[in-house]
């Protein structure tokens, strides 16, 4: 599976509020939550983001409440992948259940930078840097977790019996 995109920078310890403040969780409504992704971080971000971008950040993504709405609402913004430092292991497991690839490569904020295209092979372990030539080692996804991503998530992959 390989996703491509541009990139978008965070830092370190972007919690679930930053990614979507809690005034907007009385909404389901993915088009809503989109509209709304990383607004306390980025102000600008729903509208830079294209589909297909990447988000790239330092340690600690998704740290904070184990609220559902965050990878849902990075999803629904259009981003393909998020690559990070590390993972808050609640975020790490609500993304895969959700659908969205998040890949840990240690470092990535420094080795990557805002605007850079990069290219993410999660069946491979690779990172490549499109835009400065440059290629990373990261941890495989096995095969598990290759087939809930690929159905769209946990639930899509249990109803097609996969």
């Amino acid at each position: 599976m390989a996703h491509k995109g541009r990139v978008h920078i965070f830092g370190d310890d972007v919690n679930t509020d930053e990614i979507i403040p809690a005034r907007y969780l009385h909404t389901t409504d993915k088009a809503e939550l989109a509209r709304h992704c990383m607004e306390d971080a980025d102000k600008a971000f729903a509208k830079k983001v294209r589909p297909g971008d990447i988000i790239v950040a330092g340690r600690n993504f998704g740290c904070g409440s184990s609220r559902e709405h965050a990878p849902v609402a990075i999803k629904a913004a259009g981003v393909h992948c998020v690559v990070a430092d590390s993972f808050a292991r609640i975020f790490f497991r609500n993304a895969i259940n959700i659908g969205l690839p998040i890949i840990e490569l240690d470092g990535a904020a420094g080795k990557i930078r805002k605007g850079d295209t990069v290219a993410v092979d999660t069946v491979k372990g690779i990172v490549r840097n499109v835009t400065r030539r440059q290629s990373y080692r990261v941890e495989k996804y096995p095969p598990f977790m290759r087939k809930i991503i690929k159905a769209g998530g946990l639930m899509n992959s249990i109803k097609r019996g996969r």
